[in-house]
């Protein structure tokens, strides 16, 4: 290897046509882990019939992905750090791939819940080093803020294109090309990742190898992420879901109090000391919670309630992906740098409390002009809020711990989504379910349902605003930002 941290040699220092091309290879690996998230939710019925899946195991589809995923995120990145982020990217889309062959080939739900596990394990690789990458790449803050708006982009509107996408190879092929797809597209990533990502040796395993660690924190996680998702077959107050839950807490506990022992801890608590690293987590996990309900819910609203079929649900919620992409890739760099992150996250979700704020009032009957466009059109939030966000998150890494920030900020972003998963859809359907005992239709109580966890969406992104508000710093006069931990910081954020 010919680096000695996480960016090129001087003698092998990227030029700027590589940079840009690494970027494409991250965005386009982030989009492909993205876009597989979402692109599988239209599918689950047409993949339900061919091979038979009962409605709990149909379920493990998604569950086996998220809990490989969620569980391996921060594990992974402190493991790029170590070993070198390029090797774990390049490991991980690898995995990805490969799984995704096996998954497209599956014959039976024992084959396709392995390989969707594998692909967990892939994307946890690949996605935990690549905020990781992208700083060290990009180290002028004009620069760093453009990519991180095109990589907020592709994470924001990948959701939304997944649906589309699903829907129509389901229509016109079958189920198994919403995995096949991803060949193509991994093994180009690949052999373009091999040519321009920057080689870097790592910090070496003895800085980190912290083995005790690494058991109990993916114990915990992966044991607390199964909990969260099987709340809705057994709920909150079961035996089942509150030992597992305090075991969950326990282990993590546990992994905390080694961190802050170990000699060569897996995490170095040192990363908290960031204010703005800790909030911008906090935050996200709000936020990502609520938002759930317009990424799922608002989907489920469609078809459901007004009949929509997969591909025209897809279209319905493009604007959304469209104003994203205008707003994160055309305007949010030059607004982070004029008025701050801090700030215009602030500006963000208040757009995004408008959102669900509007989708509170959802009639039965939608127009979809009236009732959902303005909706779509708010989502601009988004491209506001996410790019502000992830610069916050990776703002108090330095050099050695790039990847560990980045697996941070990815864990904390899956404890949002699983959260959101548990608690917005388990209220839901509770008052579906009281509001068909009292007789009303199926279109009347599913809304019914939807628009109790909008409300309760939306106030999770006021105490998202809230803790944004009081705990990120104002800047003192432009490029003021806080001390890193240990070591210069990567990011040159204005907000903090």
């Amino acid at each position: 290897m010919l680096a000695t941290s996480a960016s090129a040699s001087p003698l092998t220092s990227p030029t700027p046509r590589s940079r840009r091309l690494a970027l494409g290879v991250i965005a386009t690996g982030m989009l492909m882990i993205i876009l597989d998230g979402s692109i599988v939710t239209v599918a689950m019925p047409a993949i339900q019939n061919d091979l038979g899946f009962t409605p709990v195991g149909l379920s493990w589809v998604v569950n086996a992905y998220l809990i490989a995923f969620g569980s391996l995120l921060l594990l992974a990145g402190r493991l790029g750090d170590l070993i070198g982020r390029r090797r774990m990217f390049l490991a991980g889309t690898a995995v990805f791939t490969a799984a995704s062959l096996l998954a497209g080939a599956a014959i039976s739900p024992a084959v396709l819940i392995a390989a969707r596990f594998l692909q967990g394990i892939g994307s946890a690789m690949a996605s935990a080093v690549s905020l990781g990458i992208l700083v060290t790449l990009f180290t002028e803050p004009g620069e760093r803020a453009r990519a991180i708006a095109v990589f907020s982009f592709t994470g924001a509107a990948g959701a939304s294109i997944g649906q589309v996408l699903g829907g129509v190879l389901t229509d016109a092929l079958n189920w198994h090309w919403i995995f096949l797809i991803n060949l193509p597209i991994g093994i180009t990533a690949l052999v373009i990742a091999v040519r321009v990502l920057p080689r870097d040796a790592g910090v070496g395993l003895k800085a980190g190898a912290d083995a005790l660690g690494a058991v109990l924190v993916t114990a915990g996680l992966m044991l607390g992420i199964y909990t969260v998702v099987k709340v809705e077959e057994y709920g909150w107050n079961s035996g089942r879901s509150l030992g597992f839950g305090a075991l969950a807490a326990v282990l993590l506990a546990a992994f905390v109090v080694r961190q802050a022992t170990a000699r060569n801890p897996l995490m170095p608590l040192r990363i908290f000391r960031s204010r703005s690293v800790l909030a911008a987590n906090l935050v996200q996990i709000l936020m990502v919670a609520a938002l759930f309900s317009f990424q799922i819910l608002v989907a489920l609203y469609l078809q459901k309630v007004l009949g929509y079929g997969a591909a025209e649900t897809g279209l319905a919620m493009l604007p959304a992906a469209a104003v994203i992409g205008a707003v994160s890739l055309g305007v949010s760099a030059r607004l982070n740098a004029r008025f701050g992150e801090r700030n215009v996250l602030l500006a963000g979700i208040v757009l995004l409390v408008g959102v669900l704020g509007l989708l509170t009032r959802l009639p039965v009957h939608a127009s979809y002009a009236v009732d959902l466009l303005p909706v779509m059109l708010l989502a601009a939030g988004f491209g506001l809020a996410l790019p502000a966000l992830t610069t916050l998150g990776m703002s108090g890494a330095n050099e050695k711990d790039a990847g560990l920030a980045s697996g941070l900020f990815n864990t904390t972003q899956q404890i949002g989504m699983a959260l959101g998963v548990a608690v917005l859809s388990t209220l839901a359907a509770s008052r579906t379910g009281t509001l068909v005992a009292e007789g009303r239709s199926a279109g009347e109580a599913l809304t019914g349902g939807y628009r109790l966890a909008f409300a309760v969406g939306a106030g999770l992104l006021v105490v998202a605003f809230a803790v944004a508000f009081t705990m990120l710093r104002r800047p003192e006069r432009p490029g003021v930002r806080e001390p890193a931990a240990d070591a210069p910081a990567l990011t040159h954020s204005t907000a903090v």
